[in-house]
């Protein structure tokens, strides 16, 4: 009796198990931060040089690698550079709108006064103290203070005006010198806010002043081109 021999193919292959493909730049970019990779291109460098000594040559592995993190590198430089330039674009919008949201506030604040004056003036012709709608009521009520209304501001006396004044230190400190000293107490009480000058600063120290813990040196930015 003649035996067939049937061949299946097995359940589980026994094919050599494939090695990954290795990470495109762009993915290398997206998964680790410039210190990272600018890392790794010094650990290949050192490799490379290890294989020279060894071998004579570097093999295509570390070839191909090095290449990806280049490319890598600069995508990861790229994507820096647009970011900065999309927050100065954004940084400048801000202070655009900021600047258009305070003169429209500025126009619905008096837009608000007249119209309130209108309606001040309309129930004060007709005895009124309020008028009803369905949603609010206009109420003619009186002020818990009194108020100073202006119609001639030039003549009000110095003594009954706030100045507000802006002049370096020097100048505050030869006004301050010259006030007795009860005065004194009473000028220094009416500063709000003070600040570095920087310009005075660097005058200071090019004739030789010494401040500890101030300095002047040439800095670097970060310019996106």
């Amino acid at each position: 009796m003649e035996t067939t021999l049937i061949t299946q193919n097995p359940v589980l292959p026994f094919d050599e198990p494939t090695q990954p493909p290795p990470a495109a730049p762009n993915a290398i970019a997206s998964d680790n931060s410039l210190l990272d990779i600018d890392r790794e291109i010094d650990v290949m460098l050192d490799l490379m040089q290890d294989e020279l000594e060894e071998t004579g040559e570097i093999s295509e592995e570390s070839r191909d690698r090095f290449q990806r993190f280049c490319e890598a590198f600069g995508q990861k430089v790229d994507r820096i550079g647009r970011f900065i330039r999309v927050m100065e674009a954004r940084e400048a919008y801000c202070k655009s709108e900021a600047a258009r949201l305070a003169a429209r506030g500025k126009t619905a604040e008096n837009k608000a006064a007249q119209t309130k004056a209108l309606v001040m003036y309309f129930l004060e012709t007709r005895s009124l103290t309020k008028m009803e709608g369905p949603q609010f009521t206009l109420r003619r009520q009186k002020n818990s203070q009194d108020s100073v209304k202006i119609k001639n501001p030039d003549v009000i006396p110095m003594r009954l005006r706030r100045v507000a004044a802006k002049f370096d230190g020097d100048l505050w400190e030869a006004i301050r010198a010259a006030l007795p000293e009860d005065l004194q107490r009473l000028f220094d009480g009416g500063m709000e806010d003070s600040s570095p000058h920087n310009d005075g600063i660097k005058r200071e120290i090019a004739a030789g002043a010494e401040f500890e813990g101030v300095f002047v040196a040439r800095g670097y930015h970060v310019r996106v081109a």
